[in-house]
């Protein structure tokens, strides 16, 4: 029989009614207890797998419905394959550690040759039951502590799980993007210590390898502006706002160029990224998009916006014949009989006409990313008591257990009061830092992964461009590895475009 291995740790243990709490006084990973298991992926190929379950990460287990982590090692796996880690964390709720689907990321992982690492998270909406009370147990910034949790454990049993702790690739979407792209920018960062150490976290690193980002809601606390920059001139043309809600949004656009000019971005050139030249810098991302999704094929109109070149500037001499000389035009096509032209040449005009994209005018574009789902209200995150907004669910990640919905900016906390010297409690002000990877990266203790993929689609209208933009193009001034795209008439979604996302993780891998 393989050895047990244990860990002990010294922890207060509650006892929760009716909520699954767990108690433990040991970490604990049994090499022995593998399940045999196989998953036949879509393309028809089988992978065999040994699958260890409900692997709980934490000492101090509030919530055993979701603090545990399911770990599955593909045939062939050594200690030093790299470790795919996904996350299914969405609008910042609680996500239960799944099973392997064939169908997403994580089949595919296996198939690929990696070792998968689910873990659990809890959430905004997670609850537990003490003494006839709910009591809410994933408020901020409980999730992202699970979260580290698990890959504290995948280091404290490193030498005992076949993987390779030291090369971790976490991957989540939308929040959970935002999750990812926090544990790759505060790995090992002391903020988060004595939180980790109450839960009965291993006391090991949490920093990691790479971190693969699906549109990420971050950057709460600015975000709101940065949605009102970019769209508010939509306002009672494809928006429906009233009057106070179109003043908020006049105020909080006002105060982007400010941030924006703070974060002090360069541009790959090495040129200044700032308010002045920052939406010029959006049409040559959306540009590339566009022209990459023409190249392989995609018919795109240029009634959203988008221009394309129409006519050859230069022809070949065909049979001997002269080249198309300057001031000369080419045949117009609709009164010109097809027979008389060579058929190569009728050819080339097909293909080559409305390929190259030219240019956008972005104000259209944006009108319809916007029609293609409703833009978010005024103000977009911080909405609570706003204008006549209801609380959003950002409103409610950062209340606290007892189930409250907070205003997390000042900005909005004075609107919502009527008083203008209102300020957000230091509680609230300290979990928006901590779930704010722009403020994370910058710190010094702070250890940042040095591959990044990220992903914000093209018609995703949850969060505005500026927000991966600034996240990617910062990551890049630090000198990190960053695969970043904007592609094409992707929505609000992830885990898309795998067998690119798989040639980028292996290309890092090697």
């Amino acid at each position: 029989m393989k050895k047990f291995f244990v860990a002990f740790f010294v922890s207060v243990l509650s006892v929760c009614a009716g909520a699954a709490e767990k108690p433990t006084l040991k970490l604990v990973f049994d090499a022995s207890k593998g399940v045999a298991g196989s998953v036949v992926l879509p393309t028809g190929k089988k992978v065999n797998y040994t699958a260890y379950t409900k692997l709980y990460y934490v000492t101090h287990v509030e919530d055993s419905t979701y603090q545990y982590l399911n770990f599955f090692v593909p045939d062939g796996a050594t200690q030093k394959t790299p470790i795919f880690m996904p996350n299914y964390v969405g609008g910042y709720m609680a996500a239960e550690p799944r099973m392997i689907d064939e169908g997403d990321a994580s089949g595919r992982a296996l198939a690929e040759g990696f070792v998968v690492a689910i873990p659990g998270a809890r959430g905004r909406n997670s609850v537990v039951s003490k003494k006839g009370k709910n009591i809410y147990t994933g408020r901020a910034p409980k999730g992202l502590l699970d979260l580290k949790a698990a890959i504290r454990y995948l280091r404290f049993f490193d030498k005992d799980m076949p993987g390779d702790a030291e090369r971790i690739i976490t991957d989540g979407t939308s929040a959970g993007g935002a999750m990812s792209s926090l544990l790759g920018t505060s790995g090992n960062n002391p903020a988060y210590q004595p939180l980790l150490k109450a839960m009965g976290a291993a006391d090991e690193k949490d920093d990691i390898f790479a971190a693969v980002c699906f549109c990420p809601i971050v950057d709460l606390d600015h975000a709101d502006m940065a949605y009102e920059w970019l769209y508010g001139f939509a306002n009672n043309k494809t928006r429906s706002v009233s009057s106070e809600q179109e003043l908020v949004s006049e105020e909080l656009a006002a105060q982007f160029p400010a941030y924006i000019n703070s974060l002090n971005l360069k541009k790959p050139d090495g040129t200044s990224l700032n308010a002045d030249n920052y939406k010029d810098y959006l049409k040559q991302l959306l540009i590339a998009s566009v022209q990459e999704a023409k190249d392989a094929g995609a018919d795109i109109p240029d009634s959203i916006g988008f221009s394309f070149s129409s006519a050859i500037k230069f022809v070949a001499p065909i049979n001997g014949g002269k080249e198309l000389q300057k001031g000369n035009k080419l045949p117009n096509m609709p009164q010109d009989k097809p027979m008389n032209m060579p058929k190569d040449f009728m050819q080339v005009m097909a293909k080559q006409k409305g390929e190259y994209v030219t240019g956008i005018d972005l104000d259209k574009y944006l009108l319809y990313v916007s029609t293609t789902t409703p833009l978010k209200g005024v103000p977009a995150f911080d909405s609570k008591g706003v204008a006549g907004s209801k609380a959003s669910g950002e409103n409610e990640e950062f209340g606290n257990e007892k189930g409250s919905a907070v205003n997390f900016t000042d900005f909005a906390l004075r609107k919502a009061t009527c008083k203008e010297k209102d300020t957000i409690n230091s509680s609230i002000s300290e979990n928006v830092r901590l779930l704010n990877p722009m403020r994370m990266m910058d710190e010094k203790e702070s250890t940042i992964a040095p591959h990044w993929y990220i992903r914000h689609g093209a018609i995703d209208r949850d969060t505005s461009f500026p927000i991966p933009v600034n996240l990617a193009t910062k990551l890049e001034n630090k000198g990190k590895d960053v695969n970043f795209k904007l592609p094409w008439n992707r929505p609000h979604s992830g885990d898309y475009a795998l067998n690119e996302l798989f040639a980028w993780m292996h290309s890092i891998c090697r």
